[in-house]
């Protein structure tokens, strides 16, 4: 049976995935990306699997997301 603490983490997650799709600003999107990587991180530290849990911290919440930013910090908005 799933534990609470899974449940509220899954949710979360339901929630950033919804938000990064609803959202029109890119950096808010890669905002929220982070925060969704970070709640998995947390989900699969509940689930007791550290090696994928430190995985998904290193590369989806902190270098994914650095990524994202200095891409988006790097190009313009205007349109011509």
């Amino acid at each position: 049976m799933i534990d609470a603490l899974a449940l509220l983490f899954l949710v979360l997650m339901v929630v950033c995935a919804a938000a990064a799709l609803r959202v029109k600003d890119l950096l808010a999107a890669v905002t929220i990306f982070g925060a969704f990587s970070f709640f998995s991180a947390a989900f699969f530290v509940v689930q007791d699997a550290l090696d994928v849990a430190f995985t998904e911290a290193a590369v989806g919440a902190v270098i994914t997301t650095v990524f994202f930013v200095s891409a988006i910090r790097r190009t313009t908005r205007r349109v011509r």
